[in-house]
């Protein structure tokens, strides 16, 4: 089957050239493209070729909600402040001033990638600049780079640690030696991958050319070196193809795309150099990928910027590949928090079905980069379940990694702790930094960008994703329309949607149906529910029932709307049980709760100090109750359960991102049946 797919302009800052250009929430695009929905082939039909959707800009979204306000403020006020405050603590900003002969001495730190967390936080500090104009911090932001711009070399090459040490060893796996030397631990192209990222953040909040300078002049430095012809390595760690694709859409210059392409296609050709293996996803070509392996950060990074390739360059391979992959995650290798990475051991994937809890690793920063790659995965192809499992990761594995103080973090996050383990770098509980502190930049970097995976539109239709109370302005073909949520979500699946088109207006709303309500928790058949619930999703308009169709895990609602239209959504919420499949041998004859969008764990503050020895027979029944006495306003699940002596225990279970606030001690998301 085929559809025609038209977006319509929208605006977005100044370019390099001068001229209006968008970034990836505002695409400038009058385009048409035919996908062939079976197999996901993207043809062009003459215009510049990009994603089908286009997802509405943070920027457009004015949140009015209780649960994500409070966090992206935390990530504001405190977050952000903080993290600056550590990278000059521990020596990452004086490392430019250093490098820039600004300052005396060698290298600080024990990272080659520890101009990355700076680069990270100011891409998040950008982020928040453009919903709430700081000028200090604006201030602030330009000092660091003016460090930045003296530490760059006279050609644009940029990394601290080489430039300051290229003949002694700061980190503790391999020697700094000269610029491009051993690509594979290097972390050159990581870093300025990031840099490259932040660039492109900082312009959008800033229109100032003065952060954007140093990226272009680092990445025509990069283009002159590697390329067809020329050096012929990819970097160990994947970043680099994402950012190059963001210089891309700020400029409009096709090398950068190009040369992004270029480091995804060497990897798994050894022509004239030895493969760095699975651990770095280069041991066959990425389009002959069928399965999530190796380093989970790195590999997610990867596909994020696959999915970028299948889009803007058409690519059918890329696309086919991405897919098979995806396909592998969910149904094989994917948590019911949305957290990926099975072993502490190279932060990787395990086999297929390999999902332990007590020594699961699930690192932060590869659930950020699981919401990257899913949300490209539903702009490509409309589909709810990457929203499903967009949404699930979101609401549990990512911010997990975060305290609701706003200043502690789990580098990984387990799904069951006995008080004893010391999973999260040796400590039993979140911990202020690390020594590699990528997942406290990286949440820092996300979280003022939530709001951009709230809608989306494509020609006359418009996507309502996530359910959050806030406020957009959108406009769809040519048309403007402001959309209204309001919801008590995850609490309550309550969703109350106004929509006011300027004019009276036809076009198609397209509302999630999220696969927790439909028939699963999660896509695929690697969880399942243990219970049947016959409740269906209410929608009404203008307070009617309303007939719809569906489409792809979407309501849809054609029809001519008008000024002061209001749907009313209700997703029912029952504390539903969840069974892995059979495969996953840690969790056979174990049960998990879920409710709504919300993984829930059972945590010995709330169990008389103890909860691995609790069972949770099938007949037990569960309650949700709103407690506003813990942190803030949470609903927690109550029932009877039994412990392994037989003993009647009363279960509480609270959200799995809230646990671990209470100090150590045990932990578990998935008990005995028997």
């Amino acid at each position: 089957m085929k559809t025609t797919i038209v977006c319509d302009s929208t605006s977005g800052g100044t370019g390099v050239t001068g001229k209006r250009h968008a970034g990836m929430a505002q695409i400038a695009c009058v385009l048409a493209i035919l996908i062939t929905t079976r197999c996901g082939l993207l043809r062009n039909t003459g215009e510049k070729p990009d994603y089908p959707i286009t997802p509405v800009s943070f920027t457009d979204v004015t949140l009015t909600d209780a649960f994500w306000s409070q966090r992206i403020e935390t990530n504001r006020t405190v977050t952000i402040p903080f993290g600056f405050r550590k990278c000059e603590q521990e020596g990452r900003i004086r490392n430019f001033e250093r490098a820039g002969g600004l300052l005396d001495g060698g290298y600080e730190g024990k990272m080659p990638f520890d101009d990355s967390d700076v680069y990270k936080i100011i891409e998040g500090a950008s982020y928040s600049l453009r919903t709430n104009p700081d000028s200090r911090l604006e201030a602030y932001i330009d000092a660091i780079i003016e460090n930045i711009a003296a530490a760059q070399e006279e050609d644009g090459y940029l990394c601290t640690w080489k430039t300051l040490n290229p003949d002694t060893t700061p980190a503790w796996w391999v020697n700094p030696g000269p610029r491009w030397h051993d690509l594979r631990s290097s972390h050159e192209l990581y870093n300025v991958g990031h840099l490259y990222e932040a660039v492109f953040a900082h312009h959008q909040a800033t229109g100032k050319r003065n952060f954007l300078d140093i990226a272009l002049r680092n990445a025509d430095l990069v283009a002159a070196v590697f390329g067809p012809g020329k050096r012929m390595e990819p970097p160990g760690h994947q970043i680099i193809e994402t950012g190059l694709v963001k210089l891309y859409r700020a400029t409009g210059d096709r090398k950068y795309l190009e040369l992004a392409k270029f480091f995804l296609d060497l990897r798994g050709r050894a022509d004239g150099r030895e493969l760095y293996g699975s651990y770095s996803q280069d041991h066959i070509p990425v389009t002959a990928q069928e399965e999530a392996v190796g380093h989970a950060v790195r590999a997610v990074y990867m596909y994020a910027g696959m999915a970028d390739i299948a889009a803007l360059m058409k690519d059918a391979a890329y696309l086919n590949a991405v897919d098979r992959i995806w396909d592998n995650v969910v149904t094989r290798k994917l948590y019911l928090t949305g957290g990926i990475g099975a072993r502490h051991e190279g932060e990787a994937f395990g086999d297929d079905y390999e999902l332990p809890n007590l020594t699961s690793y699930n690192e932060t920063c590869a659930a950020i980069g699981n919401v990257y790659w899913n949300h490209r995965m539903f702009l490509l192809h409309g589909e709810a379940k990457y929203i499903d499992v967009l949404e699930r990761t979101l609401y549990n594995g990512l911010i997990s990694g975060v305290s609701l103080g706003g200043d502690d973090f789990f580098y990984p996050n387990c799904l069951e702790s006995d008080g004893k383990y010391g999973f999260n770098q040796g400590a039993l509980t979140r911990q202020p930094w690390f020594d590699c502190s990528c997942c406290p930049s990286n949440v820092i970097r996300f979280m003022p960008s939530v709001p951009d995976y709230i809608f989306a539109r494509r020609g006359k239709a418009l996507y309502v994703n996530l359910f959050v109370s806030c406020t957009a302005g959108i406009r769809l073909d040519g048309t403007p329309v402001t959309i209204r949520q309001e919801t008590d979500y995850p609490w309550d699946g309550r969703v109350k949607i106004c929509i006011d088109p300027e004019t009276e207006s036809r076009f198609a709303l397209y509302v999630r149906v999220p696969a927790w309500v439909a028939d699963r928790p999660l896509p695929g058949d690697l969880y399942r529910f243990a219970d049947d619930y016959p409740e269906t999703v209410e929608l009404t308009v203008n307070g009617n029932p309303v007939g719809f169709k569906t489409d792809r895990g979407y309501a849809v609602i054609d029809r001519r709307w008008k000024p002061g239209d209001v749907v009313e959504l209700d997703l029912p919420m029952p504390v539903r049980r969840v069974l892995a499949h059979e495969k996953v041998k840690d969790n056979l004859k174990r049960v998990a709760l879920i409710r709504g969008p919300l993984t829930y764990c059972a945590e010995w503050a709330d169990n008389d100090g103890r909860v691995r020895d609790l069972l949770i027979p099938d007949q037990a029944v569960f309650e949700p109750v709103h407690r506003q006495d813990l942190w803030q306003g949470v609903t927690v699940i109550q029932g009877g359960v039994t412990d392994s002596s037989g003993n009647r225990r009363v279960l509480t279970a609270i959200p799995y991102y809230a646990w671990s606030h209470r100090g150590p001690g045990e932990m578990a998301v998935w008990l005995p049946r028997k």
